[in-house]
């Protein structure tokens, strides 16, 4: 063996199967058995390197520990076999891989350089290392160099899970349970692999509470109710017994079967979220008849033509202009209070007649019922008449409804964004009607019947007109985030015009809101 001339004292006549340039202070021809596995006296590493080492005799003694140290650093201490990751700068160094034994100690000395670490350039853009995170979460990531060599692939794992690949760069949705992770970002090139490790606590989530499709309401037929959760892969269980649900009742599989009047409980739960909260959904079956079906405990406001503060104004969502006027006459009128609306309009415009008729977060029923006496040689194109109401997340749900001269078919709307960046939409049904086409200058009785869940959702149900019901049996989004005072009622009584310019006269009364 080339003799060290760091050694304190070298020993040319080593025998040893395995590097042992030995010294010891108290014998300096004793016998040591210092085992270096890895690395080899003269090896190339980098930064940290693993250091494997043993022994059993130290200096002719039964050695007591091992150690090493770089340099002239100081020593620290291991067992008497040992693995462990040695970090140094670049460059030679001296590894001192040491023993003790009782009033004994040895060591060997190993050159060794350690050389410039392989660069990646692995970015994680989310999540960033010691985030809160919820499952599932984002995982942005991407690299072109892996341990110098051009990325071929990159992937994650979390904990010691198995990596899943994706390529050099990507986007990926990924689940975890609730507590801390480590998250492996790893890279691969041509025979080189590198990762960067990103400590994440994921906290748990609530479970989306279940949502009814069509809304719970009364309906004249059987219906197929469909339960789901916006949390993914969360199990909705349910009762139809007026239990509540719990893990152990029946699990949501496929569509509930509603033959009769029935009332549907469900949960949402999923492994290491919090359950949802108790959605319920009362299904009416009634067969059907020449009005809505309103039950006996429903709450109702009368004679809202009569309520003080409608407010008047133009629909900006119609073109042109409109102005009008409301005043109270007895002359046509079915109770001797009805409401005279005068409308004068440019270019299809539409008038607004609304007004605040009760206070109710809760209700998910309603029908809107009234009077309607259109004037001979009133210009109409759409008669508007919608519901509102303030629910309890403070989102707007609107009922909203149309007989549309300009498709000739009974319309409602639809929010088709989200409640906090709407899009209103207009939806036309298959069941006719046209405003122009109803005798004028007689009484005509209009009943919408709409429902809703506790997501905004509405079922339109129906419409009857004089006694003749036009089923829609439609249910779309309708919530908006419109910042409305809490638990707001509010009835609409819409008048758009037909043509470049010209006028309407509309009467309302014994307009009536039920809800339950």
């Amino acid at each position: 063996m080339k003799i060290l001339t760091l050694a304190a004292v070298a020993l040319t006549a080593c025998t040893m199967p395995t590097i042992s340039a030995i010294t010891s202070k108290s014998e300096a021809t004793s016998t040591s058995t210092i085992a270096v596995t890895t690395p080899a006296n003269g090896a190339q590493v980098t930064s940290p390197f693993t250091l494997i080492a043993s022994t059993t005799m130290c200096a002719s003694k039964p050695a007591v520990s091992m150690g090493y140290s770089i340099d002239d650093g100081a020593a620290i201490i291991e067992p008497i076999s040992f693995s462990v990751p040695v970090t140094a700068s670049e460059g030679a160094h001296v590894l001192h891989v040491k023993c003790w034994g009782q009033g004994v100690n040895a060591e060997v000395l190993l050159n060794i350089t350690v050389l410039a670490a392989p660069q990646s350039n692995i970015t994680v853009t989310t999540p960033e290392n010691g985030a809160e995170v919820t499952s599932p979460f984002k995982l942005v990531a991407s690299a072109t160099t892996c341990a110098s060599q051009p990325a071929v692939s990159m992937g994650y794992s979390l904990d010691s899970g198995e990596a899943v690949i994706e390529s050099t760069s990507f986007s990926a949705s990924v689940s975890a349970s609730a507590g801390a992770h480590v998250l492996h970002v790893k890279c691969w090139g041509k025979q080189t692999s590198d990762q960067v490790l990103l400590n994440i606590t994921v906290t748990p989530t609530t479970v989306a509470t279940p949502m009814f499709s069509p809304a719970p309401g009364t309906y004249p037929s059987k219906q197929s109710v469909t339960l789901s959760t916006s949390t993914p892969g969360a199990d909705i269980y349910y009762t139809t017994n007026g239990s509540a649900p719990t893990t152990a009742s029946a699990r949501y599989s496929s569509p509930i079967a509603v033959n009769g009047s029935e009332v549907i409980e469900a949960i949402g739960v999923a492994q290491g979220d919090t359950s949802s909260g108790l959605a319920r959904g009362d299904y009416v079956i009634s067969s059907s008849s020449s009005e809505p079906p309103i039950p006996s405990n429903a709450t109702s406001v009368t004679q809202i033509q009569t309520l003080p503060n409608w407010q008047m104004d133009h629909d900006p969502g119609t073109p042109g202009t409109a102005v009008g006027s409301m005043t109270m006459v007895s002359d046509p009128s079915l109770t001797g209070e009805t409401a005279e609306f005068d409308t004068a309009f440019t270019d299809w415009g539409g008038e607004l007649y609304s007004v605040s008729y009760a206070k109710d977060a809760d209700a998910t029923n309603f029908v809107y019922d009234a009077e309607v006496w259109i004037e001979e040689g009133s210009a109409l194109g759409n008669l508007e008449m919608d519901n509102n109401q303030v629910i309890a997340n403070g989102d707007t749900v609107i009922y909203a409804f149309q007989c549309a001269g300009d498709s000739n078919t009974w319309d409602y709307s639809e929010n088709a964004g989200t409640p906090q960046a709407p899009v209103v939409k207009w939806v036309k049904s298959d069941q006719p009607c046209n405003p122009e086409t109803w005798t004028p200058n007689e009484w005509h009785h209009v009943q919408i019947y709409t429902s809703r869940d506790d997501a905004g959702n509405v079922t339109y149900h129906g419409v009857w007109l004089d006694g003749v019901e036009a089923p829609i049996n439609e249910t779309v989004p309708s919530a908006f985030s419109l910042g409305w005072a809490a638990a707001d009622l509010m009835a609409n009584f819409q008048i758009d015009g037909s043509g470049a310019s010209g006028s309407s006269t509309l009467y309302l009364d014994k307009f009536t809101m039920y809800r339950w």
